[in-house]
């Protein structure tokens, strides 16, 4: 059975309590049932061409960002 939960809010919600970076940066990981949903719903983890991007950043140091 599925549960309904709201998605990640940005303008009342903070970053860092639903989602982190995957160890080789190029993911992002929901940590809480909202980021889950957020991060499948949105696909903020399987769209090729971020994950692209992303491992750009990666490689010239600009990613993950800190905390």
């Amino acid at each position: 059975m599925s549960e309904t939960v709201k998605l990640f809010n940005p303008r009342t919600q903070v970053w860092f309590e639903h989602f982190c970076w995957s160890e080789d940066g190029l993911r992002i990981v929901g940590k809480t049932p909202t980021g889950r949903a957020t991060v499948a719903v949105l696909h903020l983890s399987d769209d090729a061409d971020a994950l692209e991007v992303r491992s750009y950043w990666v490689l010239a140091g600009w990613h993950p960002p800190e905390d």
